[in-house]
């Protein structure tokens, strides 16, 4: 394989991610208040990076399946269909995490979720990676970068917006119970 070909395989994931950051930069540059732009960039990062990068995860794994398989460095396995379908999981999860209705805790429990499946999923991809010297494009690279950062970041924006709104809340009367956040 070239380098361009490697080069363009293993990047292919960060699109996903990249698209939300870029979408919810520009979505944000003007946005009203703090609260509102946080809001912004995680259902931007739900929608882009969780919902549609899973889903496309999905449609290759059930799609092309030996396309999967070498780009990963493996031969075709019965486990490519439950690797698609965890990620139809994930990507329910991501599009349920980008309502409006989503609070701050049902996005950390998405980001949690997702990261037991994606940081297991990166632990065996650094294994592979030294245990077989898997430099397959689907192993290493933008695989795992997207592996590490997906759950991470859901969970970072929601746990910062879990304190924003903390922070914004006006202080009750004294003897008076504070709603929960």
């Amino acid at each position: 394989m070239d380098t361009i070909t490697y080069l363009g395989q293993t990047s292919f994931p960060l699109i996903f991610p990249a698209v939300a950051v870029i979408g919810a930069w520009i979505r944000t540059r003007h946005s009203p208040s703090r609260q509102a732009a946080l809001e912004t960039w995680q259902r931007w990062w739900a929608i882009s990076a969780v919902g549609v990068g899973s889903g496309w995860m999905v449609l290759a794994f059930l799609g092309a399946p030996d396309m999967m398989a070498t780009t990963i460095g493996f031969t075709r396995t019965p486990f490519m269909f439950e690797i698609a379908f965890a990620n139809l999981g994930l990507a329910v999860m991501g599009f349920r995490a980008a309502s409006a209705t989503a609070t701050a805790r049902e996005r950390i429990t998405v980001g949690l979720g997702a990261g037991m499946f994606l940081w297991g999923a990166a632990i065996g991809h650094v294994y592979q990676w030294f245990a077989n010297g898997d430099h397959a494009p689907g192993n290493t690279g933008g695989i795992l970068v997207v592996d590490i950062l997906m759950p991470a970041v859901m969970i970072i924006l929601a746990r910062r917006a879990q304190r924003l709104a903390t922070v914004e809340q006006p202080t009750a009367a004294p003897g008076l119970a504070q709603p929960r956040a």
